[in-house]
């Protein structure tokens, strides 16, 4: 058996999931190195934190094959300690400590202050905002809530974050401050459902006002939002996009599906027809605006009419950017009453269908840019090329612009304007131009 070091613990944050698993894991960093501790994300250490994804069956697996390599790691004396936190922790852990008992130590999504004492750190109050970003410089994720109050029948997101949760608009202000100090030009404001922040403190839906306060930050450039309700959509966000240049010409809204009986079943709260009429109104407001959505194919009782509704919609709306999913069967959600009698190819299939559709809608929105200048925000250099986006794209998800850098040369965190030389399904090329 190995001798332990006596040297520091050096602690590895191990991160899967969403960006809001990011950031939690970024928060964690923060206290964890204001403790004195080092600190490392996704490198070698001999002490790990894994924050794991609980929300469908492939994040589940990726979650259980993780932590299981670092308690082989921890068995062949590679690894000292291994703790597990996150929504998979929140969700299973009697099932997780029975079935996996070699990890030392499980928690919550809201265990914080009790994970940092295991890892011998105190949790500190005073340093709400700060964070050891993990994101490239340029850009960062704002959670501007926790949890959600929406009862959509296939989600367990409330099981494993709880009610919804807004930060006062002088925390997420000042947290901005601190971010645009180190650099970051660009935030990502995410939650698991913007369009419902500040209706717990101020009795209102307020993202509007929040918006007006963040593009007062010197130092922030662009402002995007990610993760929007349809139902309940606060269409004067929309006057702020207009009016403030700062405010990304973008929004992601995860619609899920449009067949009536369907979006009844996954309690949506809506129809195919008022959603139909919010996407006219949003483009009518803000004409050049990105849409972004995510669907999912193959929930209970999908018939192949409703499948074709779907389809037939989605060639109808041209989405600029458009992600699916197959559905997950999950305990404890509403929909796990009824039979998951979609068979697993007929939804892998739908999902496939659906992406041959949206992989052509978005060539031909590619190749309109052609020959027009964008301006662009370079995340980094992959290979030959610098790797940038427009306003019109979020990081991992979307179109990315490249650079060919044997050809020229850009500096990473900047802003430049390029022009689209050529472009592809998901891909746009381009050149620097000067203004």
């Amino acid at each position: 058996m190995r001798t332990k070091s006596l040297k520091k613990n050096k602690i590895n944050v191990v991160t899967l999931g969403c960006s809001k698993n990011i950031y939690d894991s970024e928060v964690l960093m923060g206290q964890l190195r204001a403790n004195n501790k080092e600190v490392v994300h996704e490198e070698e250490g001999n002490v790990v934190v894994i924050n794991t994804c609980g929300f469908i069956a492939n994040a589940k697996e990726e979650s259980v094959n993780t932590i299981l390599e670092y308690v082989q790691k921890k068995e062949e004396g590679n690894v000292d300690k291994v703790f597990v936190t996150g929504c998979l922790s929140e969700r299973y852990k009697p099932d997780l400590e029975k079935e996996i008992p070699n990890v030392d130590e499980y928690f919550g999504t809201s265990d914080l202050p009790n994970l940092l004492k295991a890892l011998g750190a105190d949790y500190k109050h005073e340093l709400i905002g700060e964070r050891l970003t993990t994101t490239p410089k340029n850009y960062a994720y704002l959670k501007i809530a926790e949890g959600c109050d929406r009862p959509c029948s296939f989600c367990a997101i409330p099981l494993m974050r709880g009610k919804h949760k807004s930060k006062p608009i002088e925390a997420l202000v000042s947290e901005a401050e601190k971010l645009a100090a180190k650099g970051v030009k660009e935030l990502i404001l995410i939650a698991q459902d913007l369009t419902y922040y500040g209706l717990d403190l101020y009795k209102k839906r307020n993202l509007a006002t929040l918006l007006q306060a963040l593009v007062q930050v010197d130092g922030i450039e662009w402002i995007r939002l990610h993760y929007a309700f349809p139902t309940g959509f606060p269409m004067d966000v929309l006057d702020v996009m207009k009016k403030e240049p700062k405010v990304c010409n973008y929004i992601d809204i995860p619609l899920q599906h449009i067949a009536d009986p369907i979006l009844k079943s996954m309690r949506r709260g809506t129809t195919k027809a008022k959603t139909t009429k919010l996407l006219q109104d949003l483009r009518n407001a803000v004409p050049e605006m990105t849409i972004r959505t995510t669907l999912i194919v193959g929930y209970p009782g999908e018939t192949e009419e409703d499948f074709q509704t779907l389809k037939n919609w989605v060639k109808d709306m041209r989405f600029e950017r458009l992600g699916c999913f197959t559905y997950s069967h999950e305990e404890n959600t509403h929909a796990y009453s009824l039979e998951d009698d979609v068979p697993e190819e007929v939804k892998q299939q739908r999902a496939n269908e659906i992406m041959e559709i949206q992989s052509q809608i978005s060539w031909e929105l590619n190749q309109e840019k052609i020959s027009k200048d964008f301006r662009c925000l370079i995340d980094r250099k992959e290979g030959n090329y610098f790797v940038g986006r427009t306003e019109f794209d979020s990081p991992d998800v979307d179109n990315e612009v490249l650079i060919d850098a044997t050809q020229h040369y850009v500096k990473i965190g900047d802003f430049v304007n390029v022009k689209i030389t050529e472009a592809a399904d998901f891909d746009l090329y381009a050149v620097p131009v000067t203004s």
